[in-house]
């Protein structure tokens, strides 16, 4: 079947499925391997380091997505990441949709505007979410407190996030926080989603360059471990760098196992990230087709 949603429509990829900004791990190599998958890739600024670094990323994954059914876009995650408006001017001169991401993104939206870039913003909280569709984003992702990374005290579960951000915004919502298989992503479409992100599930595949004990203990872990439901629950706050000051190093455990969402409950193999995908995409196809009641006629 035919994907086509807002988001394959906005980003020109064949599935609505989109690579999370995992950091210290989204490099353009990544990024190409899920293009090439048909869903949307994401190089991280801050692991291309300068602005010269991530043009040459960039250059790097557009040779190797020749002919590729997805796509992929660049993250600029606010106060981590170095130049941050220096990153942004190679995203516009290169043409390439911007992820924005963190904290507001206020101060980067008139270069966006100017630059004509497709332009999502990823947010925790609903009322962020609001404040940011103000300034004219392409879409919205919105963030449950299921999923890995910076937190905040307020986040507020995959689920309920999804409906009541539906129910207030207009843009196309996109759904992160715990989701890594067929039916988190059909869940997520169904609760008003035009499409996902995952970041934990990507990091379980062959491409991803951590050890592979790391990735064999992922798929050892599940939602009912305590310690992997403290570390997921607990909020990693992040305060803005000063004017001028250096950017904080985003928190990384170096036991990547420890880094993971509660996506872990449905990893269950280290996959390549073209099976992963495909087989996201074949088993919701599978489910639909036995959902009899959607059928008519």
């Amino acid at each position: 079947m035919e994907w086509k949603t807002a988001v394959t429509e906005m980003l020109g990829c064949k599935y609505p499925i989109l690579q999370g900004a995992m950091e210290r791990l989204a490099d353009w190599k990544m990024a190409a391997a899920v293009a090439n998958a048909g869903a949307h890739g994401t190089i991280t600024a801050s692991i291309s380091g300068t602005p010269r670094k991530l043009r040459d990323d960039i250059s790097a994954c557009k040779e190797a997505t020749t002919g590729a059914a997805g796509t992929f876009g660049v993250n600029l995650s606010i106060g981590i990441c170095p130049d941050v408006e220096k990153m942004l001017e190679v995203c516009i001169e290169q043409k390439v949709p911007v992820e924005t991401s963190v904290f507001k993104p206020d101060a980067l939206v008139p270069m966006i505007k100017q630059g004509r870039v497709k332009w999502i913003h990823k947010a925790a909280r609903i009322k962020d979410a609001v404040h940011a569709q103000e300034l004219g984003p392409d879409a919205l992702i919105l963030v449950g407190v299921e999923g890995a990374g910076i937190k905040n005290p307020e986040q507020l579960p995959t689920m309920t996030t999804i409906i009541w951000g539906r129910r207030q915004l207009s843009v196309p919502i996109i759904a992160a926080g715990g989701i890594g298989d067929a039916r988190g992503f059909l869940a997520a479409l169904g609760m008003g989603a035009e499409g996902i992100m995952m970041g934990s599930a990507f990091m379980a595949t062959q491409e991803c360059r951590i050890a592979d004990a790391a990735k064999e203990a992922i798929l050892r872990l599940n939602p009912g471990n305590p310690d992997l439901r403290q570390r997921v629950l607990t909020p990693t706050l992040l305060k803005m760098p000063a004017e001028g000051a250096e950017a904080p190093a985003a928190p990384v455990d170096p036991d990547w196992s420890q880094a993971v969402s509660f996506s872990a409950g449905v990893i269950d193999r280290v996959l390549t990230v073209k099976e992963l995908i495909e087989g996201i995409i074949g088993e919701a196809e599978k489910i639909l087709d036995g959902w009899a009641f959607l059928k008519t006629g």
